[in-house]
């Protein structure tokens, strides 16, 4: 294919025949880097949200979390938790008790979430280190204390620097009565500390010690909602959770990380699919811009066949060249993008040139990119291969024309 690449690079770059062929050319390319690079960065700004958004759930997901088949409410037997506890792959293992409440800070009511977890909650997940104010404390001595999210704190107009109690209202177990103190069950407690994950979370949920959310609702010292897990290091979260499950059985729902946001990963993977599909759908119609400038060339290179037929080129050669020529408008728009769109990528993460708009306070400050190899090989494995078909259709379809024309002219 030497031979080929030479005569099409100089029907491409040579600096006597910048026609208006060449000029279609050049605009051929131009429009491949544009959309590979739009490509590069538009999945990569995606991925970076991905990343986001794991990092985020990673400080209230756990690597592993164990839910009742059946109900809300479950109590494993002595054999499982030791089974459990004692596996190798298993850092830390921590009771959960979750139930809807009414917070009342003062006169400010709002109705959320109280998560009950056990004192090693803070070395299962990355809560403590997303503290916006105070401290992650779960006990003060005796004293339970509870850590709210930002949103609550905000719903209920509650500051640490004001010492009032939290009121936590509850509805009693069995009980169905019109009045509001045989009805609920109330308990007051002090915040330590409030975090800030994501808005969701934060206005809803309050943490504090499994005890005391065992107290207030009645349930025995055994009795928990969940179980989360973190993976020992080195030890697959896929892996634990398979084997979680052959330890406890059917009787349980064992979910990894991602299973307990499914539906907000398939939809950011979902939207990512399609926002590729558009830009690859774009790449296509660019495309159409190799097919007229290859048949233009072709066509106005009947001449030069002629020539090289002369001097002993056969059909197979002749085609070469000018699918040579094709390749390296889609091979040449394919580099170009890619490194502009990198370096486009590489200045956001340096520089953050792009902010995010709008008001109140945000995590991130600017977009966020998180770039991929396994992305950038998909891209350009689906920009060589439209390339490919986009060159090898006028060169199949115009050339066979032009050579048996030219071969009834020769007899």
């Amino acid at each position: 294919m030497r031979v080929p690449f030479y005569i099409a690079r100089r029907y491409l770059f040579a600096k006597k025949s910048h026609n208006i062929i060449n000029i279609i050319s050049i605009i051929s390319l131009i429009g491949v880097a544009t959309g590979v690079m739009a490509l590069v960065i538009v999945l990569s700004v995606f991925n970076g949200f991905d990343s986001l958004i794991a990092r985020l759930y990673s400080s209230i997901d756990s690597d592993v979390r164990i839910l009742p088949a059946e109900g809300k409410t479950f109590t494993l037997t002595h054999s499982e938790l030791d089974s459990i506890r004692r596996h190798k792959g298993v850092a830390v293992f921590a009771e959960i008790f979750e139930e809807n409440a009414l917070f009342r800070y003062k006169s400010k009511q709002h109705i959320g979430v109280i998560k009950g977890v056990s004192g090693n909650y803070a070395d299962l997940t990355g809560v403590d280190s997303m503290l916006v104010d105070g401290e992650f404390k779960l006990w003060n001595g005796s004293q339970p204390m509870a850590i709210m999210g930002q949103g609550v704190a905000y719903y209920l107009n509650a500051s640490l620097a004001h010492f009032d109690p939290l009121a936590i209202f509850v509805p009693k177990r069995g009980k169905a009565t019109l009045s509001m103190e045989s009805a609920f069950g109330k308990k007051y407690i002090m915040a330590s500390g409030v975090f800030a994950i994501e808005q969701d979370f934060d206005s809803q949920f309050i943490i504090a010690p499994v005890e005391f959310v065992r107290e207030l609702l009645g349930y025995d010292s055994t009795t928990v909602t969940s179980i989360e897990i973190k993976a020992a290091k080195g030890y697959s979260s896929e892996r634990l959770k398979s084997e979680v499950e052959q330890i406890l059985g059917t009787n349980y729902k064992v979910q990894n990380r991602y299973q307990q946001n499914e539906s907000l990963y398939r939809t950011m993977k979902s939207e990512k699919f399609a926002i590729g599909m558009i830009l690859t759908l774009i790449l296509i119609i660019a495309s159409f811009n190799i097919v007229g400038s290859l048949s233009m060339l072709i066509i106005e290179k009947r001449k030069d066949v002629e020539t090289l037929r002369s001097l002993g080129a056969d059909n197979d050669l002749i085609r070469k060249i000018f699918m040579a020529e094709g390749l390296l408008i889609s091979i040449g728009g394919t580099i170009i993008g890619t490194i502009l769109g990198l370096v486009v990528c590489w200045a956001q993460i340096t520089f953050k040139l792009i902010k995010l708009e709008g008001r109140g306070n945000f995590i991130i400050d600017a977009y966020p990119v998180d770039i991929q190899l396994g992305d950038i090989g998909l891209i350009l494995l689906v920009v060589l291969t439209i390339g490919f078909i986009a060159a090898r259709f006028p060169v199949r379809m115009i050339t066979k024309r032009i050579l048996n024309a030219n071969e009834r002219d020769s007899l």
